[in-house]
């Protein structure tokens, strides 16, 4: 009998071992709850940056022991678990103690948690009940069959609250401190180990009574417990209760892109420069506040070295309209900026050379008529001072023969994802030269910085562990060394902005090669500028793309880009290797553009209205344009010759009276073209 009674207790304490075995494999404890932790982004030296809260929207930090000041965990664990080393996540010892006094003094007096066991209610909050009490007793062990008690203590110091929504020690320490827990004093430690107790009702910040008692009980203990002097304990008693700081940081934009893409991680270590950043950042602001409230300014630095970006401004500040965006990253139009790479090709092709002479001329590209910002054409220059100068019609002219398919193929090869208009037959076309095509500031930073590496584009690094993975990639060959040389070179020799002196003239000057963009309507401003060692490219406008009159690449942006160089360090005074004034080989003197033998009427074209405001000779007048033929044409109208203007050289004919018209254009060679046109007074309907 005996036997038999001792097989049935044998079996039901085996059952009862695999039921709570499965029970917890069942029903584990849930300790991701303390991965869900905020992100601190970093700076390449380990630098703070910005940390971004969780998705509850809580302050909590990841914690790890040997950052702790160690006599501030030595005082934690005599305050709240003397046996913690020992017992196996409950005390019975200290549960029998709290039960006796709440019966003495009929109600709760103390809770007898272990550490183990406060975790295990920070894990899976529930009311205070003798029920939820066993439940933390049996989640305690489980926990503790899982972590080591250095884990179980780190878990505690990042979940523990201290008040809102701060969560764990280094959390509370920054947030009220403003440092990290590494070093603690006697008042700092007291406070961090009353505050998790009630952290509601004795907020420093808002409850100063309720704190400062809970902070002397404690220093009590630590002198009871030998710890302290009862003279420090009352001079650390003494010492000012601590306001709360906001968790303020740089990069917001950059930040929370890098967060996001951590997934979970507590630290991201970016390639960001914190001085830089904030110095760039500062610029970026009081340059758009200069320009109006709604304006932006939006910055990209990267180092040349390694492609690393050193400072992002995505806005110009939160409190201003749209600052939430990231205007890095929004799709513009970028003016005029794409042409030194239009012209790089065309330099690889063997089409032009810096020196080949080019006409700025009116012509008609296949029904695609482009004229020059200032409305006026300067006939035969240059390709250097066609850049330098952001001529239009020669700029399209190289990307005809270059070919705008071929030209966005290769942007998109180079890493870019150039946007076409939302039409069902859009396709790349020749206005890709003057901003025909939305991209981004990354994007375009990207490109610049490629140009300054010999035309070898290469992905922008954001992080640490991208680092190895982009210098080991040999990026995009966008054109060959030699041709960005010569594009960096007549980059660095153009017009010097308003109020500066041409860098060649003084020897410590940065020798920034830099071009300028203004999109169509005023709606964006660009300049993009690198050295030897740095790429920066800047845009400037409004968040919501509305226009703003006058603020040319030039005006708005080009000021900033040159600002944001003259606060780097090293920004360049490389001896330039390419001679811009060089004459081309023969075979390149003039470029080959596909116009017509025979002139055409170009302005205006065959059967057109035109609308004119005033007649007669004080009126603005028509500006006659035409491509081809040979030599400089004579125009026509009615049989009566029209002069040339004495200021632009330019044909403008003043209508003395609304009517039909017939114009007529007459090359040197005696080549003509005729066009029968009617003008009418503006503001007629009929």
């Amino acid at each position: 009998m005996l036997y038999l009674r001792f097989r049935r207790i044998a079996r039901v304490a085996a059952a009862c071992v695999v039921a709570v075995v499965l029970l917890d494999r069942l029903l584990p404890p849930p300790l991701e709850r303390g991965r869900d932790v905020s992100c601190l982004v970093l700076d390449h030296e380990g630098e703070w940056i910005r940390a971004l809260p969780t998705h509850a929207g809580r302050w909590r930090f990841a914690v790890r022991l040997k950052a702790v000041d160690p006599v501030f965990v030595r005082r934690l664990i005599a305050s709240e678990d003397k046996r913690f080393w020992s017992h196996p996540g409950f005390d019975c010892a200290a549960l029998a103690r709290a039960a006796g006094a709440a019966m003495a003094a009929r109600h709760i007096v103390s809770g007898g948690s272990t550490i183990t066991m406060q975790t295990a209610r920070l894990l899976e909050p529930r009311p205070r009940t003798i029920r939820s009490k066993v439940i933390e007793i049996v989640r305690a062990v489980q926990i503790e069959a899982r972590l080591s008690k250095r884990e179980i203590l780190e878990l505690y110091l990042t979940l523990a609250p201290y008040g809102g929504n701060l969560e764990g020690v280094r959390a509370a320490s920054l947030a009220y401190f403003n440092h990290e827990p590494s070093a603690l004093s006697d008042a700092e430690m007291a406070l961090l180990i009353a505050l998790p107790q009630a952290p509601e009702r004795r907020r420093p910040d808002r409850h100063v009574a309720a704190a400062r008692t809970a902070r002397a009980q404690v220093l009590r203990r630590f002198t009871a417990g030998g710890c302290i002097s009862a003279g420090v304990a009352l001079e650390a008693s003494e010492t000012t209760l601590p306001q709360r700081r906001a968790f303020t940081g740089a990069a917001y934009h950059a930040a929370v892109r890098l967060g996001r893409a951590a997934s979970g991680s507590p630290e991201v270590h970016s390639t960001l420069d914190r001085g830089l950043q904030i110095e760039m950042e500062s610029l970026a602001r009081d340059h758009a506040v200069r320009k109006g409230n709604d304006v932006h300014a939006a910055l990209l630095l990267v180092d040349n070295r390694t492609n690393a970006v050193r400072a992002a401004v995505g806005s110009a500040g939160l409190d201003r309209p749209g600052g939430w965006m990231d205007l890095t990253r929004a799709p513009r139009s970028p003016g005029s900026t794409l042409k030194p790479f239009v012209y790089g090709l065309a330099f690889d092709d063997g089409l032009a050379a810096p020196g080949t002479i080019i006409d700025d001329a009116p012509h008609r590209f296949s029904g695609y008529l482009p004229e020059n910002f200032d409305k006026t054409f300067h006939g035969q220059v240059k390709v250097r001072e066609a850049l330098q100068h952001s001529l239009n019609v020669p700029a399209v002219a190289a990307l005809e023969r270059v070919g705008a398919r071929r030209f966005w193929a290769t942007l998109v090869a180079a890493g870019t994802t150039p946007a076409l208009p939302d039409r069902a037959d859009a396709e790349p076309g020749l206005a890709i030269a003057l901003g025909g095509a939305g991209i981004t500031l990354e994007e375009l930073t990207r490109l610049y910085a490629g140009l300054a590496q010999g035309g070898r584009v290469r992905p922008l690094v954001w992080t640490a562990e991208e680092q190895a993975a982009v210098a080991k990639d040999s990026g995009y060959q966008l054109m060959t060394p030699h041709s960005a040389q010569e594009i960096a070179a007549i980059l660095r020799n153009g017009p010097s902005p308003a109020g500066r002196a041409p860098a060649r003239l003084a020897a410590s000057a940065p020798q920034i090669a830099f071009k300028t963009g203004t999109s169509y309507g005023f709606r964006d401003a660009w300049a993009a500028g690198f050295t030897a060692d740095w790429t920066i490219v800047v845009w400037v406008g409004r968040a919501d793309g509305a226009a703003q009159r006058g603020e040319t690449g030039r005006a708005a942006a080009l000021p900033l880009l040159f600002d944001a160089f003259d606060r780097l360090p090293n920004a360049g005074t490389e001896a330039r290797d390419v001679e811009p004034d060089a004459a081309p080989p023969p075979a390149l003197a003039t470029f080959a553009a596909a116009h017509n033998e025979r002139p055409v009427i170009i302005f205006p074209a065959q059967g057109v209205e035109l609308f004119v405001a005033e007649f007669g000779p004080g009126g603005r007048g028509v500006a006659l344009a035409s491509r081809g033929g040979t030599g400089a044409p004579a125009w026509y109208v009615d049989g009566v010759p029209v002069r040339r203007e004495s200021t632009g050289g330019q044909p403008v004919w003043r209508p003395s009276a609304p009517g039909f018209y017939k114009l007529e254009v007459v090359d040197e060679a005696g080549a003509r073209a005729k066009a029968s046109i009617r003008v009418r007074a503006a503001g007629s309907s009929t």
